[in-house]
């Protein structure tokens, strides 16, 4: 018998026991099919937006904006204190935006984590600038590692023009990852969805994830821009290549009086929109502890599905999410 283990088998070993011994009380308990008794302790999590930055080793040239909680260095010592007890088994990280001559570096890194059994990590979101001529040439670098899901690239930057998603070269690129086996993470102004639902019909190959909820604000009271931010999720829904990452969110709400209501409506509308087996939860630690801490993400959401069958939020908080990503 191997008596040795590692970290990640240990907790993956574990939170199937846990889930196990939930799927049998569920079973014996009508009234937890129903969600009214589902002890969501037991819900494994696997965390779709992870961020790391070792400020010794990369350059974010954004964090010169941002507020000073953020600019420092966060690795993942931190990251496993900051989910520690919150049964996350599993992790995929999610490119920081470093400097473009240290895209391949910022790959290399988070590609050896991947390979280590000291961390919950076993996928990872790149960077890439689709819009560059030399983009093939950098993807197809890491076109066989499996660790690498996919790449994304902001587009709600200062310096990123509207429809630069539907440039010819940016959608033949976006072409590529999905002849690669590679997922596009769109990220984007909440009044710019419809421009990534007709890149989402120009590439209907590529898996397509739509970061934040589409970015709209919990605090926004613009009537107009909610209705455009609703008919480009409901648009992206339609799509079959498209999921939904129930993420970032938190960092828009008041950090000094908010609750789990706040996030409710648009969590709803595009848990709702994209149905049960389209959506996955983020993290986006440690961007969401300009409000709250990763635990008090996790819980608030837990709040807010708290209603929802134990079936939806297993999918929502794991298995969407190892499904989509090949995890195993």
């Amino acid at each position: 018998m191997n008596l040795s283990i590692t970290r990640r088998e240990f907790l993956s070993q574990s939170a199937t026991i846990a889930g196990a011994a939930m799927a049998t009380s569920v079973v014996s308990n009508p009234l937890a099919a129903l969600g009214a008794e589902f002890d969501q302790s037991t819900l494994q999590v696997c965390d779709t937006h992870q961020h790391l930055w070792d400020l010794d080793k990369f350059k974010l040239p954004w964090l010169g904006g941002a507020p000073k909680t953020l600019a420092r260095s966060f690795v993942m010592k931190d990251y496993l204190e900051t989910t520690k007890g919150l049964n996350v088994t599993k992790a995929v990280y999610m490119e920081v935006n470093v400097a473009p001559e240290h895209q391949v570096a910022e790959a290399e890194y988070v590609i050896d984590l991947c390979k280590r059994d000291d961390n919950p990590t076993i996928g990872a979101t790149i960077g890439g600038s689709p819009q560059s001529e030399g983009f093939q040439a950098y993807i197809e670098k890491f076109a066989a590692e499996k660790f690498v899901k996919g790449v994304r690239t902001v587009l709600h930057d200062d310096d990123r023009e509207k429809g630069l998603c539907l440039k010819p070269g940016f959608v033949k690129n976006i072409q590529l990852l999905g002849k690669l086996g590679k997922r596009w993470d769109l990220c984007m102004r909440p009044d710019e969805l419809m421009d990534g639902a007709k890149l989402a019909d120009k590439c209907p190959d590529t898996k397509i994830v739509l970061d934040h909820c589409g970015n709209l604000s919990v605090q926004n009271t613009d009537k107009k821009l909610r209705k455009q931010w609703e008919k480009g999720v409901k648009a992206l829904a339609e799509r079959p290549n498209v999921i939904c990452k129930i993420s970032g969110i938190i960092a828009s709400a008041d950090k000094d009086n908010w609750s789990a209501d706040d996030l409710a409506p648009n969590t709803n509308f595009c848990m709702d929109t994209f149905g049960e087996d389209r959506v996955i939860f983020a993290g986006d630690w440690p961007v969401c502890t300009l409000t709250a801490p990763f635990g008090g993400w996790l819980n608030a959401l837990k709040e807010v599905v708290k209603k929802r069958s134990p079936e939806f939020q297993k999918k929502l908080f794991h298995d969407n999410a190892v499904k989509f990503y090949e995890l195993g």
